[in-house]
């Protein structure tokens, strides 16, 4: 029979949240204990996202034998937010409270920490007058940036964008931060790098103060003057500079690694390309979709579109809603003569490289991109470590762990058309916790590589004497 409030069971009542504070990709404990065996509690949680938008969750869960519920051993009843056992559901599964709210899921300052309230209401437990309520309370921290972490805005060197330093003197192994078709400046991974002990630098290239509002015509060499810049100004510890880049991003770091290998130690895709695409959905309307994205030495680059047979935008433009970017482009790379046109020469990498791609990616397709990328690599014999991380069931917002993974359909942020980027919120949390935990063993396993490559060799022994004579 349950214990309800005034009883000894319910003052031992508690949440738990442990760690309280922590960087956003530590996983918590959530639990409540000193629950009657058997009882049922609502676990819920709000989050103020973006531009002042509250972002909530809730599911039921039942206590065990002990009085106990415990997020990383018991899956919620059904009817929840979410599903099946998942420690960090709760956050993961979070939904703006207003339908038709922004989508952004970091706070206005997109480096700042993340402030969650956790309640749990039980089952039949008469209201109280207020203020009181019958709610247990805790509050759950996520910080992007570790204590020490310094944040300094760069615009310099006609450079727009943000650099985070770790906590310490260094020098300190580097990463460049890159952005997609939404553009503007990646703050929240670039801060998390710093946080991990990589000086991160989160690059604008369009949508960002003073740059173009497109992606049309952009050219490469912006990405030249970082990386001289970042070498210069920064120091890397023992000359290590990584990329890191999503979506378009992840297709331009691929391309930056070819064009400049001399600069680049080490290349992290995140749903990338694997050919040159044309200025797409973040294009200026002035010069089309079809026009160019990337400028290199003042020529364009030729791209997918660029004379191809079979390429067609009507699964895009006419397709069930929600559509799916992805479909327009399974059309041009039934064309394999312009596929191998645009082709990205990955093979002039001089470093390793790492594919994070999503299986159910309904923006591009990333899974077959990354295929393409690791077989032509393996062709070319790459001396180097290639990883092809491949999320089955997710969708193309691959981020990093325990940020809401619910908005699967969206107005692209510079076009404004409505699309599905795929998967599904569980999926989608999965491959945002497995490939982060990839990415940091492959940024160590790339910097000590790096550093035993850099390493002088030591200089032959001499030879014994010979033997005196007597």
């Amino acid at each position: 029979m349950a214990q309800h409030d005034g009883t000894p069971a319910a003052a031992r009542a508690r949440l738990v949240v442990e760690p309280a504070d922590a960087l956003i990709d530590v996983p918590r404990r959530i639990a409540v204990e000193g629950l009657a065996p058997g009882e049922t509690v609502t676990l819920s949680s709000r989050t103020v996202r973006g531009p002042g938008v509250a972002w909530e969750s809730s599911a039921d869960f039942r206590a065990d034998a002990a009085g106990r519920i415990d997020l990383r051993r018991d899956a919620p009843l059904p009817g929840g937010s979410y599903g099946g056992v998942s420690a960090m559901g709760l956050v993961w599964s979070q939904a703006p409270a207003s339908p038709g709210a922004p989508r952004e899921v970091f706070a206005a300052e997109p480096a700042a920490a993340l402030s969650t309230e956790i309640a749990a209401r039980r089952d039949g437990v008469p209201p109280r007058p207020a203020p009181q309520d019958t709610a247990l309370r805790a509050t759950l921290v996520q910080r992007l940036a570790a204590d020490g972490v310094a944040r300094r805005e760069i615009r310099e060197d006609g450079l727009v964008g943000t650099l985070f330093l770790p906590a310490g003197p260094g020098p300190h192994p580097c990463v460049l931060v890159l952005n997609g078709s939404g553009g503007g400046i990646n703050e929240p991974r670039a801060a998390l790098y710093a946080s991990h002990g990589y000086a991160a630098l989160a690059l604008g290239y369009f949508k960002a103060p003073g740059l173009s509002d497109h992606i049309s015509n952009t050219r490469l060499e912006i990405f030249e003057d970082a990386l001289r810049w970042m070498r210069r100004t920064l120091h890397p510890a023992d000359g290590f500079v990584a990329l890191s880049g999503q979506s378009r991003g992840g297709e331009l770091v691929l391309l930056l690694g070819t064009l400049l290998p001399d600069l680049v130690s080490a290349v992290i895709g995140y749903v990338p390309g694997a050919v040159v695409h044309s200025a797409q959905n973040a294009c200026d309307p002035a010069l089309g979709r079809e026009g160019p994205a990337w400028l290199w030495r003042g020529a364009p680059l030729p791209h997918l579109w660029e004379n191809n047979r079979t390429a067609s935008w009507a699964p895009w433009d006419e397709g069930p809603q929600p559509r799916r970017h992805a479909h327009a482009l399974l059309t041009a790379l039934d064309d394999a003569d312009a596929v191998a046109r645009a082709a990205i020469a990955v093979e002039n990498i001089r470093g390793p490289v790492l594919l994070l791609s999503a299986a159910d990616d309904g923006s591009w397709p990333s899974s077959r991109y990354g295929r393409m990328v690791a077989e032509r690599l393996a062709r070319f014999g790459h001396p180097h470590a290639v990883r092809h991380l491949d999320f089955e069931g997710a969708g193309h917002s691959i981020v990093f762990p325990f940020v809401p993974t619910t908005q699967l359909v969206y107005a692209h942020p510079v076009s404004g058309r409505l699309s599905t980027t795929g998967g599904a919120p569980a999926a989608n949390a999965r491959a945002d916790e497995a490939s982060w935990a990839g990415v940091l063993a492959f940024l160590a396993d790339a910097v000590r590589a790096h550093r035993a490559r850099s390493m002088p060799a030591a200089a032959p022994s001499a030879p014994p004497a010979p033997p005196v004579a007597h």
